[in-house]
């Protein structure tokens, strides 16, 4: 071959998949659909989810709930701040991914890939001391030792925001599982592709699977049968519109969820500690002082 040949390359295709149960699953039903730039020129193709991919996902986040709940809380901060260190280490790919996916400058993408690192670091350093804010010991009339620690609620659906496709995202699922929640997410259907790279970091990082599981498609098509899975134990309303907002409510007002209603939230403010304590629940114990007895009660 001549040494004036040109040799032209051709540029492998990113195959973006969702991320169930630490594992990188095609969408069951096969389909996917197109993602553009805000300027409506094609990025990828995006999975999308069917009902039983929900499903899939639930299955997988009450496998991996116990064992993560049952997890001391700093461990559960090491592993937050070593997703922070790896996505420091991906930062220019998640610089490009959110500057195509919401039009952004590269320097306004960056300070929001920044601020999202950060907000993983924030959320690593209160998992072991959430429940120094929230519990305690309680004054009671009698010779009894009253102690309230908070619990995680168990598994949540989260629907991520639409227009924040990172800072957003990463400030609705940190604090969930930093309190020993597991996830199931559904990305902003119009810019999914930074929620799908964030599973590729998950898997390469200390997270168990199934802690955080992550969909792309139609809120409006999953959410209902997981605003109603009896296994699903809170959803988290943000990325939902006022329609959906409402259906999903009465959805899981049939078997008691817990719901975090959507509000209006400026993502790069400091997020304090709402969103740890939207999804625990408080756990009292009884324990009798004195001449008593060893016995104790809770409830």
């Amino acid at each position: 071959m001549s040494d004036k040949t040109e040799q032209h390359r051709l540029s492998v295709f990113k195959t973006y998949k969702l991320y169930v149960g630490g594992k990188f699953p095609r969408s069951e039903s096969g389909r996917v659909y197109e993602v553009t730039d805000s300027k409506g020129n094609w990025l990828a193709n995006a999975p999308l989810s069917s009902r039983k991919d929900a499903r899939d996902a639930v299955v997988a986040a009450r496998k991996a709930q116990g064992a993560w709940a049952g997890a001391t809380a700093y461990l559960r901060g090491q592993i937050l701040y070593r997703v922070a260190e790896m996505l420091e280490g991906r930062r220019d790919q998640f610089v490009r991914e959110v500057a195509e996916a919401e039009g952004l400058s590269k320097p306004k993408a960056a300070a929001q890939v920044d601020a999202a690192i950060d907000r993983w670091v924030w959320y690593a350093g209160w998992t072991d001391k959430i429940a120094q804010v929230v519990g305690g010991a309680n004054p009671v009339a009698g010779p009894f030792f009253n102690l309230s620690t908070p619990e995680p609620t168990g598994v949540v659906t989260v629907l991520a925001p639409q227009d924040s496709s990172f800072l957003g995202l990463v400030s609705v699922i940190a604090p969930v599982i930093a309190t020993g929640n597991t996830a199931v997410v559904v990305a902003s259907e119009r810019s999914p592709l930074p929620a799908l790279s964030l599973g590729e970091v998950l898997a390469t990082s200390d997270l168990p699977g199934g802690v955080v599981n992550i969909l792309s498609g139609k809120a409006s098509e999953m959410g209902p049968h997981l605003a109603a899975h009896l296994d699903v134990n809170a959803i988290d309303l943000t990325g939902a519109d006022d329609e959906l907002a409402r259906d999903l409510e009465i959805a899981a007002a049939e078997n008691l969820k817990r719901v975090l209603r959507p509000r209006a939230e400026d993502f790069t403010a400091s997020p304090g500690t709402d969103r740890m304590t939207a999804f625990l629940e408080t756990k009292t114990v009884w324990h009798p002082t004195g001449s008593l007895g060893a016995s104790g009660s809770s409830y």
